[in-house]
């Protein structure tokens, strides 16, 4: 370590804190300050988003699907004849040379978005509560927030904010949860804001090598919380609105046990302390001596931002992350999120799986144990549908119970799981499905052991 009166503490001018201290307000103003718009409270980038889900709402279907139809192409035509002016375009490379199981998926989400948009085909795919469900309901809020996060992600990235907290925060994210202290914005973030949002946040630091193959598996999976706009959704779907201060204080503390338990164990515990590309950044987060943990970090954090003050190179890298977003992620979580849908809407398989749950929650007591099984596992789906089949339970401690559990997986096939397998970051299916069962076992009796001493 670099001794005291060896340093020579650097003076900022005006210009170099404001290159810090602008950009990363505004990012922190879009992102995460709520807001109250049209009574309900949310986040700048939401109502934005929600601007342009009213402008296009008829349109946007058939954009995703064209959009879809373009990825495949692409993909194609690159395994094919790999022109040249793909194959020497870095970004378009990397876009389009996928392996054969992705292009296999971008290919099914295309089918699946056609059949759903022209309402062909076996009715199983492109119903309201299948197809229809993603393509009309959940891929238009994705193309929406992709537009401004893509866009706007770079403003908290980019100019120092992660540099600056992650620093002051390290002392509590390292030893308790074993990650670096700017991991603590992907959670803030996906908590004011939306979880989809902390998956591209991560992904994003990842490819960028400021986080290892383990640290982006733990913070995509752990900290990618659901919003607190989603969460009133579920209370209310599930007829306990009244609730929801112990409803969000039980999720809270469910939740922090099991990203204390959860990154401990396999599979997440035997991820490669790896960079991708083995590209690591200077992230070191020792603090030199003669620096208090404040000014060491805005050190960093003015180093990082006097390196983005190119207003051109932000808005190529903002549209790069869109195209990205649009052309990689929306196919697959089409693809993934179809599928899984139509298991759960069509099939007994979610049943099947939910009854080794029975034992465990006659166990813990709970009322309507065979009821409520299936929707510790049809969450595995989609986040919403635990909400939907346990809203016909009688018994309120069991609704609540459900309640807090699936808000507490975070893993969703037809949302986060699709964006994580889309993504670089080193998650297979396998690891998605235990990981949830893991998060399930963990955080269950948690809930239970609280919904008694409410009820």
């Amino acid at each position: 370590m670099i001794k005291t009166n060896e340093i020579t503490k650097p003076n900022y001018s005006t210009a170099d804190l404001l290159s810090f201290i602008v950009p990363s307000i505004i990012g922190v103003l879009i992102f995460m300050i709520p807001i109250s718009h049209n009574g309900e409270i949310t986040i700048p980038i939401a109502v934005f988003s929600g601007i342009i889900l009213d402008i296009l709402s008829d349109t946007l279907p058939a954009i995703i699907t064209v959009l879809m139809s373009i990825t495949v192409l692409g993909s194609i035509v690159v395994k094919t004849l790999r022109p040249t002016f793909i194959t020497k375009h870095s970004f378009l490379i990397t876009l389009f040379d996928i392996s054969p199981l992705w292009l296999i998926c971008r290919v099914l989400g295309l089918l699946f978005a056609t059949l759903t948009l022209f309402e062909i085909g076996p009715i199983w795919v492109w119903s309201e509560d299948t197809g229809g469900l993603l393509l009309f309901d959940l891929l238009p809020i994705l193309f929406a927030t992709f537009l401004f996060a893509g866009i706007f992600l770079p403003l908290l990235l980019n100019f120092g904010l992660l540099e600056f907290f992650g620093t002051l925060l390290t002392r509590i994210m390292r030893p308790i949860f074993n990650l670096p202290g700017r991991s603590s914005i992907d959670c803030i973030t996906s908590w004011l804001g939306d979880g989809t949002i902390g998956v591209l946040m991560t992904s994003k630091q990842y490819e960028e090598g400021y986080y290892t193959q383990r640290e982006a598996a733990v913070i995509a999976t752990t900290f990618s919380a659901v919003s607190v706009t989603f969460c009133l959704v579920v209370i209310s779907q599930i007829g306990l609105s009244h609730l929801f201060i112990p409803f969000y204080l039980t999720v809270t503390l469910s939740g922090v046990v099991a990203a204390i338990i959860v990154p401990r164990i396999p599979p997440l515990s035997r991820k490669s302390h790896i960079y991708y590309n083995n590209t690591c950044q200077n992230n070191s987060e020792e603090i030199l001596e003669g620096f208090t943990p404040f000014q060491w970090g805005l050190n960093q954090a003015i180093i990082k931002a006097k390196k983005n003050t190119d207003v051109m190179d932000f808005l190529k890298g903002g549209i790069k992350n869109v195209v990205d977003m649009w052309l990689g992620v929306l196919p697959i979580v089409m693809a993934l999120g179809t599928l899984a849908v139509i298991i759960a809407e069509y099939t007994p398989v979610f049943q099947w799986l939910g009854l080794p749950f029975i034992p465990l929650l006659n166990l813990l007591q709970v009322p309507e144990a065979v009821e409520a099984s299936q929707t510790l596992v049809v969450g595995f789906a989609d986040m919403f549908l635990p909400a939907v089949i346990g809203s016909r339970i009688e018994s309120e401690l069991t609704r609540f119970i459900i309640a807090c559990v699936s808000v507490t997986q975070l893993i969703y096939m037809s949302e986060v799981g699709g964006l994580l397998l889309g993504s670089k970051i080193p998650l297979s299916i396998k690891d998605l499905i235990i990981i949830f069962i893991q998060r399930t076992l963990v955080t269950l009796p948690i809930i239970v052991l609280i919904a008694n001493i409410i009820f």
